[in-house]
């Protein structure tokens, strides 16, 4: 059987000091632990459930409980901040938003679906999963919601979730708010966003820099492609969010080495 997309040479010399540090106590040989991704690659790309990952990838329930240890001791979120602090231009940041449907097979996890980022919207029981961008529209943050959340809700901990606060913040008219311009100006901040039109004071835009939005609206194109992001199959919003920041990672590693 051929696998395709395994990780290339270039991918897995990014991941292997990560991987390799956090598994160090297990002594897992470096090779296992590149097979170990790729299976987990694989579910990420497909979308299918854990036990159809081929024989070739490993044993689909050792593979499953590996993803599990990384995602819950924050592997992914290290990984994606080296990566936005070390490259990439954050002068000009984007935030924005995206519904992802979930499957009937998503709910059922303890606590209740609201304290899993699942809820009721017009899309129907989706999640929501909210970005903060750099120029390239690469992530810099990831955060999710219940379905039926407003875009401006989670702003605060969009910009809380990375340090560097941007020059200028392209947002579409579901962040236009008084609030928002004036938290983006106190950090020293330009708000491109343009105005609902309900409101009595306009704010016009600058078209050059806001044409620029949809690189962010491309990557949450890119990020779709893989399935088990298009469409939620996970009970928790932590190893949903796992295979998002996964996806993400692997765009930003082709962006670096494409750069």
């Amino acid at each position: 059987m051929v696998i395709r997309d395994l990780l290339t040479d270039e991918e897995w010399a990014f991941f292997a000091p990560f991987v390799i540090e956090s598994g160090a106590r297990g002594g897992r040989p470096a090779a296992d632990h590149r097979r170990v991704l790729d299976a987990i690659f694989w579910i990420t790309r497909t979308g299918a459930p854990w036990r159809d990952l081929p024989d070739a990838l490993g044993n689909w329930n050792s593979v499953h409980r590996q993803f599990r240890r990384w995602t819950a001791s924050g592997l992914w979120d290290v990984m994606l901040n080296a990566l936005s602090e070390g490259s990439g231009d954050a002068a000009l940041q984007m935030i924005d938003s995206t519904i992802v449907r979930a499957h009937h097979c998503a709910a059922g996890a303890r606590g209740g679906t609201q304290n899993q980022a699942l809820g009721r919207s017009r899309g129907g029981f989706s999640t929501k999963i909210h970005l903060r961008t750099n120029a390239e529209g690469l992530p810099v943050a990831v955060l999710l919601t219940p379905g039926e959340a407003h875009d401006s809700t989670v702003y605060s901990d969009l910009m809380a979730a990375h340090d560097r606060d941007p020059e200028v913040l392209l947002a579409d008219r579901g962040y236009d708010s008084d609030a928002i311009r004036d938290d983006v100006r106190s950090r020293g901040g330009t708000p491109e966003i343009p105005t609902k039109k309900n409101r009595r004071v306009q704010h016009s835009v600058n078209r050059a820099l806001y044409a620029l939005r949809n690189r962010i609206e491309r990557f949450i194109n890119r990020l779709k492609n893989s399935r088990r992001v298009a469409t939620r199959y996970d009970h928790t919003a932590n190893s949903f969010v796992g295979f998002i920041l996964l996806a993400a990672i692997r765009h930003w590693i082709r962006f670096v080495h494409a750069a």
